[in-house]
């Protein structure tokens, strides 16, 4: 549905044409037209992204400011009051320097709120409901409408889908979505006052020049910097503004850049089937990065991840989670950086709180899985402390997730249902305040206010309410991704917590090359978060193993040659490997061996390490022999592939070819040799020249 269908459909909301909506041609203004009064407001879409990053941005400020109006009488700004809302559109044109929205001020209050209410609704796709139900001004609508402005406003808001965003919008959206948090004058500065001034002086020094924000290359815009650092005028103009106008044109040169290498990036997401990932590989092959790339492919990415430095002397959760102190008057919950992340991821996904007849939380809404983004946790150098004894209480923990069980759906009529134990049990919250005298701050407030939470806001007091009830539990939007180094200053795995990761050798999967270095021809696929627990017939259908079947008998015969040793498989190994199938979605045999390929570098073969003794059966068979002639059968196609024949090799499910923008699937795919046919006959090389195995490298 159009912007324009979803305003005129709402009217009878309204009230019967009292608002109609035009966009003209070029997608730039928008007309309200108030058919009872026959006023006009108008609207340049490029202003609608800016307000709604301002409202997002600077949502406490504003609250304070109204609520200190004595014109405002709500409770909250984002209750509809006819005077108070003149107030408000007031101090956001003082602020944010929107004219288009000063200027819809006077004394047509209802109307103005119906235009936002609108915009914000279409853009967060929720129902328009008339404003004196729901503005749509509170937090998570506006941050769900700016996702989708900053895709582009004029490709969202038009009927017609063909005009992109201006460059000069874009780079004011990345501006401000900038962790520095410049504010809306700074961002004017740059995006306004130093490129005007540019283009002034180029226009002198040049006879045919293009203004800036008519240039999307970068090197033009280097040019531009190097003339204009020879012209007198800027050079002092540069030095009066400490500055200022050669860091505007350098920040635009580096936005050019990025949004350059972001048409590279993969718009389709890969869906894990596990949310915890070990990426283990040699010091500096980029394991770190990797994961901070991954949250940039995030809309706000600094937002959605955390790096935390795993200490040596880490022996008990409580490292990672935070502990009880009694220390004080008072006790007092010393939270983490962890624990504060893991509850921004859990706000990412609450929508609502539901309460029952006595008002109390009773369970969740979440948002729509299409606007909940990735949370990348990364624990780096992770094994430099013994993994089974601070990370026990998260493996425990992450085998208890379920999704969309069918009674619960049934019960709910729930897109989705997710459950899970939680981290951290109600009660350990709760206890904090059993000795806290009535008029005494409790400790659990001084928490919520630690973790983030504004409990004078009516949603964060909700999930509050509901976490001091029911825990803080796994969410499941949050991927975790451990960085792992072999050596002698670490500590080993045991089977519990590779059973319950994805194990990746990183140069296998994300190799080095050299001669890529200055250009790439490959790149990471965007990973996300399964939405699934447990196997099914229906989850399988739309792919090349419909029933499941050949899956079963591959790993049948893997787990044939396991049996009685410490490497055999159980029901878990089946329910992941069938759940790779179906984030993978294989359409052919080449991708489905593809995945039973993949499953065995990150599922199996990390398990298996040991002398010679270990890896040879009670009669006499050894075990990396008879794995490499199952292998060779189960895995033929690809297993005895010719390396120079591209067209036998099985598909890189994690990595695709660098490609221009608007390229098919088919060009992008990259096709690479089988992984576990080398890892293999390394394991078994290193076997025989040390006696000793392992999959590490």
């Amino acid at each position: 549905m159009s912007f324009e269908e979803y305003c005129n459909e709402s009217e009878s909301i309204d009230g019967v044409s009292s608002q109609r909506i035009e966009i003209d041609e070029a997608g730039e203004i928008i007309r309200f037209i108030q058919n009872k009064s026959q006023k006009e407001f108008l609207i340049a879409t490029k202003d609608i992204g800016l307000y709604l990053i301002y409202v997002s941005k600077y949502n406490g400020d504003i609250e304070s400011a109204v609520r200190s109006d004595e014109r405002f009488n709500k409770v909250l700004f984002t209750q509809y009051e006819e005077k108070g809302y003149r107030a408000l559109y007031a101090y956001l044109a003082d602020k944010a320097g929107l004219s288009p929205i000063s200027s819809l001020g006077g004394s047509q209050s209802l109307g103005v709120t119906q235009v936002i209410a609108k915009v914000i609704g279409y853009l967060s796709r929720k129902a328009y409901e008339g404003v004196k139900n729901n503005t749509f001004l509170n937090q998570s609508s506006v941050d769900l409408a700016i996702g989708n402005v900053t895709r582009s406003i004029q490709e969202t808001l038009r009927s017609n889908k063909g005009v992109e965003q201006d460059l000069k919008e874009q780079f004011v959206l990345w501006l401000h979505s900038n962790p520095k948090n410049w504010s809306s004058s700074t961002v004017r500065k740059y995006s306004n006052d130093c490129i005007s001034k540019a283009d002034q002086l180029l226009g002198m020094i040049m006879e045919n020049f293009n203004p800036v924000y008519a240039v999307s290359d970068s090197n033009v815009i280097d040019g531009y910097i190097k003339l204009l650092d020879e012209n007198e005028d800027w050079i002092s103009q540069n030095r009066s503004g400490n500055r200022m106008y050669a860091r505007g044109l350098e920040l635009y040169k580096e936005f050019l850049e990025q949004k350059s290498k972001r048409h590279d990036l993969p718009m389709v997401e890969f869906f894990l089937p596990k949310p915890f990932l070990l990426l283990a590989g040699i010091s500096g092959t980029g394991k770190t990065r990797f994961v901070r790339e991954q949250a940039k492919t995030s809309c706000r990415y600094y937002e959605t991840y955390c790096l935390t430095s795993v200490r040596p002397d880490w022996h008990e959760p409580s490292d990672l989670l935070g502990y009880v102190s009694r220390l004080g008057d008072k006790p007092q919950y010393v939270a983490t950086d962890v624990l504060r992340f893991i509850v921004k991821a859990w706000r990412e996904i609450i929508e609502s709180i539901k309460q029952d007849e006595q008002g109390l939380p009773e369970d969740w809404r979440g948002r729509e899985l299409e606007h909940i983004r990735p949370y990348w946790l990364c624990l780096d150098e992770m094994n430099l402390a013994p993994v089974e004894q601070y990370f026990a209480d998260y493996l425990s923990i992450l085998e208890t997730r379920r999704w969309n069980a069918p009674e619960k759906l049934a019960e709910t009529g729930l897109s989705y249902v997710y459950e899970c134990d939680p981290l951290i049990k109600g009660s350990v919250l709760t206890s904090l305040d059993a000795d806290i005298s009535s008029g005494q701050e409790k400790p659990s407030s001084l928490l919520a206010k630690d973790l983030g939470f504004d409990l004078e806001k009516p949603l964060d007091s909700d999930i509050w309410d509901y976490f001091l009830t029911y825990g803080i539990s796994i969410p499941f939007n949050l991927i975790v991704a451990g960085t792992v180094n072999m050596d002698e200053t670490t500590h080993g795995f045991s089977r519990k917590v590779i059973d319950r990761a994805l194990s990746f050798d990183f140069g296998a999967f994300f190799p080095n090359n050299y001669d890529e270095f200055f250009s790439p021809t490959s790149c990471n696929k965007r990973l996300s978060y399964p939405t699934w627990s447990q196997a099914s017939i229906a989850d399988l259908e739309a792919t090349f193993d419909a029933d499941g079947s050949q899956t079963v008998t591959f790993l049948k015969a893997i787990n044939h040659v396991l049996k009685n040793t410490p490497f055999e498989l159980a029901y878990r190994a089946l329910n992941e490997l069938l759940l790779s199938v179906v984030s993978s979605q294989p359409q052919d045999e080449l991708t489905i061996k593809a995945v039973w390929d993949d499953f065995m570098m990150c599922k199996v073969l990390p398990r298996i390490e040991g002398d010679i003794d270990k890896l040879t059966t009670a009669d006499g068979k050894d075990i990396l022999a008879e794995l490499n002639a199952v292998l060779a059968e189960q895995l033929a196609p690809i297993w005895h592939a010719d390396k120079n024949d591209e067209s036998n090799l099985r598909p890189d499910l994690y990595r695709e070819k660098v490609a221009e923008k608007g390229a098919t699937d088919e060009e992008k795919l990259l096709r690479i040799p089988c992984r576990t046919k080398e890892k293999l006959a390394w394991m078994q090389q290193r076997l025989a020249s040390a006696t000793f195995t392992s999959f590490w490298p």
